[in-house]
C-alpha cells in the first residue's frame, strides 16, 4: 500500500491544526485509515515572550523529519502541521521526505483574521503570525490552497481529500 503525506503549510493562526484533526477523522471515516499528525507545536517551545526565528525552526527541522518517518512506519499516512518560512527548511523537509507522495497544501485565511485568531489564542508572541504570513515559502508552486476564513475545517478537509481521490494517489514533489 502507498503511504502518503499531507503537508500541510500555513502562517501561525491560520488553522492548520484544526484543519490536520478534521482531515485526520475524515480520512479514518472514508477510507479506514490512519493519517498521524505530526506538527511543528510539538517540537518548538511557544510563549507569549518568546520569538521563534528561522534558524530555531531549521534547528528542530530534521527532528520533525524524523518523527515522520517513524510515523509512517505505523501508519497508512502523516499529516503534517507547519510553518515553513525558508527554502533551506522546504528543501530539507522535501529532499528527507522524498521517498513518500507528499500532497503541498496551502493553508491561508485573510491578514486580518489571522491577527484576530493570534490574539484570541494569548500563547503566541504577538507579530509572529504576521512575520510567518509575510516569510512564508514557497509562496506558489501548491498541489492545492484552501481559505479557512471562507470555508470550515471540514470544508477544507473534504477538498483536500478529493485532489487526492481525484489524483488516484499519484502524486510526488
Amino acid at each position: 500500500m502507498e503511504k502518503y503525506i499531507i503537508l500541510l503549510n500555513g502562517s501561525s493562526s491560520s488553522g492548520k491544526s484544526t484543519l490536520a484533526k478534521a482531515l485526520q477523522v475524515l480520512i479514518m471515516d472514508k477510507r479506514n485509515e490512519r493519517y498521524e499528525i505530526v506538527s511543528i507545536d510539538d517540537f518548538l517551545k511557544m510563549t507569549t515572550e518568546d520569538v521563534i526565528y528561522e534558524d530555531d525552526v531549521f534547528e528542530i527541522s530534521d527532528a520533525i523529519c524524523e518523527s515522520v518517518l517513524q510515523a509512517l512506519e505505523e501508519n497508512q499516512g502523516v499529516i503534517i502541521d507547519h510553518v515553513i518560512t525558508s527554502e533551506r527548511i522546504f528543501n530539507q523537509l522535501t529532499e528527507r521526505l522524498s521517498c513518500y507522495h507528499l500532497w503541498l497544501v496551502h493553508v491561508t485565511c485573510p491578514l486580518e483574521i489571522i491577527r484576530k485568531r493570534e490574539q484570541e489564542r494569548k500563547d503566541r508572541c504577538l507579530g509572529s503570525a504576521e512575520a510567518s504570513y509575510t516569510y512564508l515559502f514557497p509562496k506558489e508552486g501548491y498541489d492545492l490552497t484552501v481559505d479557512t476564513h471562507s470555508m470550515t475545517a471540514l470544508e477544507c478537509a473534504n477538498q483536500i481529500f478529493e485532489m487526492i481521490l481525484e489524483a488516484g494517489g499519484k502524486h510526488n514533489v
